[in-house]
């Protein structure tokens, strides 16, 4: 898998440069991005509430709604990733570039949406000093909470899982940003949050934290994974802080 990206086109500035929280769906990435909200991570508008939120995937429905359109362009979609880069048209930069026009006051600003993993490197040409924060789950958690959610076989959501933790893990191999396991205890999570939020120039979460008990409740069991997911999983918790 490739992550090298074309020449630069155009490329934005921002009076910091802008952070993407990366992660599968269902692996914390709500729960990683409201915390940084609640340090001073501007989101812009977002979503606050659904049926399998409670408190609100903090996503951007512009910006998932862009996703979607790219992925669909080239025959895929956020359940059906590419195997590889896309490369973006111009239409499709200069689209991305006046969404976050409305960003360019912003000392310090984000966005959510699991399928930016699938679509990395149209942003990374586009904003080639990109932040990252990223957050991964134990692959049985993933899967049993995907198919509740949905109609999903086990070995669709093992699929899914291996796609976007492999970007992930490649990503982080080039990049190297901090990453969390969601899988540790609220007050490792936390300790370690409070240090990301130190390196990224926000200020100290407040006491009263985004953690909640039903962001987590689907936790693995001692059920058998393939070998090949056990050994990213590995791979990715050794990377992990």
């Amino acid at each position: 898998m490739n992550f090298e990206s074309p020449a630069p086109r155009g490329t934005a500035a921002f009076l910091a440069p802008p952070v993407m929280i990366v992660g599968m769906h269902r692996s914390g990435t709500s729960f990683l991005t409201g915390s940084l909200q609640l340090a001073g991570l501007e989101l812009g508008e977002y979503s606050a509430w659904n049926r399998h939120n409670l408190k609100g995937n903090r996503e951007n429905q512009d910006i998932v709604a862009f996703h979607d359109a790219v992925l669909a362009r080239h025959g895929f979609a956020w359940d059906n990733p590419p195997p590889g880069a896309l490369i973006w048209t111009e239409d499709e930069i200069a689209a991305a570039r006046r969404w976050m026009d409305q960003y360019a006051d912003e000392p310090r600003w984000g966005f959510k949406d699991p399928r930016s993993l699938l679509l990395v490197e149209g942003w990374l040409d586009l904003v080639p000093d990109l932040q990252f924060v990223g957050i991964f789950r134990h692959p049985e958690s993933v899967s049993r909470s995907l198919r509740k959610r949905g109609r999903i076989t086990e070995e669709k959501a093992f699929e899914l899982w291996k796609a976007y933790n492999s970007r992930l893990l490649e990503l982080h191999r080039r990049m190297d940003f901090p990453l969390l396991c969601f899988d540790e205890t609220e007050e490792i999570l936390h300790e370690k949050l409070d240090e990301i939020c130190a390196e990224l120039g926000l200020k100290s979460p407040p006491d009263e934290r985004f953690f909640t008990p039903e962001l987590k409740h689907h936790k693995a069991k001692s059920g058998s994974i393939p070998d090949e997911l056990k050994a990213l999983y590995k791979a990715l918790r050794n990377r992990a802080r």
